[in-house]
């Protein structure tokens, strides 16, 4: 079985569900958007809605694909840095209990937080205080953390630290790894393009994206963007919300369509349809069932609050994508 190797911001979603969309305006919070925000507006936040219920899970982009994967029975391992404190310590408890191996760099600065805004028409909001986890820097890699995996999976946020992630993909590549890289978000392609193209041209195997980022990549629309894409690297993936995905693969083209669900919440939608494509690219189906495989996931991510698949839902999952397989 393949091992996957994963790459990211550590941070611990914190999920609250709002009441009225006002409350963003006050906070000046974009509604939709992801901003970077001080450990003193990530406060002002979490005041701001101390009264609504809220919930604490270790998150993160990446982090999220490499958990569902880990559920659906791959080995897994995950790079990051936090802290020795209260969140640094939730996060790589979960991480263990996911059965996910910590390959943890740590740092006095404060664990990351994504505060999360769930409007009630499942719209998500982001107030992300990276803290420790933007510190992790090229010197905190070696070639032994690579040594033990088949796939290595990298978050697009990380393309903004430009050393960084040019020494990681150079030491998967020197090990034979497969690479994935999600392009995470459109601002961070259009503001790092000729970085990015650089390394999903050397490295990249496979990448994903959804139409905003692809447009970003190529000035194109979706299935346009796709044939670009597929120029530089082995698969493209390309999201298309409701639409479901297109993937191309030797110019052959699959489309694949969403499954139906009632969406509650579409947080970690994009990174657990990652963790359901590596599954299948992991047992060698074709393309278009690890399209299935995707969608499944994340249907089913976005039928609950957080980026992360209730636990008691996860056995009925694994044996339909177990199907697939056959």
């Amino acid at each position: 079985m393949k091992k996957v190797l994963g790459m990211g911001n550590a941070l611990v979603d914190i999920v609250i569900q709002i009441e009225k969309d006002e409350i963003l305006d006050i906070l000046e919070l974009p509604k939709g958007s992801m901003q970077l925000v001080n450990k003193d507006r990530s406060e002002r936040v979490l005041n701001a809605t101390k009264d609504l219920d809220r919930k604490l899970k270790s998150g993160g982009s990446a982090a999220n694909t490499i958990t569902g994967l880990a559920q659906l029975g791959l080995t897994t391992s995950f790079i990051a840095k936090i802290s020795n404190d209260e969140m640094g310590n939730l996060f790589k408890s979960d991480l263990i209990q996911s059965r996910i191996e910590p390959k943890l760099q740590y740092s006095t600065t404060d664990t990351g937080t994504a505060v999360t805004l769930i409007s009630e028409d499942s719209e998500r909001t982001f107030a992300t205080h990276l803290g420790a986890s933007v510190e992790l820097s090229a010197s905190d890699l070696v070639n032994e953390l690579f040594i033990d995996a088949d796939f290595f999976y990298i978050e697009g946020y990380l393309v903004q630290n430009h050393d960084l992630l040019e020494k990681a993909v150079t030491l998967a590549k020197n090990n034979n790894l497969k690479i994935f890289l999600d392009l995470a978000s459109y601002n961070v392609v259009e503001e790092n393009i000729d970085f990015l193209k650089h390394i999903v041209s050397n490295y990249v195997d496979v990448i994903f994206a959804n139409e905003e980022e692809a447009k970003a990549f190529t000035g194109k629309n979706p299935k346009e963007a796709l044939y670009e894409l597929s120029k530089y690297c082995e698969i493209v993936v390309v999201k298309i919300g409701v639409e479901g995905s297109l993937i191309l693969k030797n110019n052959q083209l699959s489309e694949v369509e969403v499954i139906e669900v009632k969406s509650i919440d579409t947080t970690g939608a994009g990174d657990l349809y990652a963790a359901g494509f590596i599954f299948g690219l992991a047992n060698n189906v074709s393309i278009e069932t690890c399209g299935k495989l995707g969608s499944l996931l994340s249907g089913k991510v976005i039928e609950n609050l957080g980026a992360k698949i209730h636990s008691d839902a996860w056995p009925s999952i694994i044996q339909t994508a177990n199907k697939y397989l056959i």
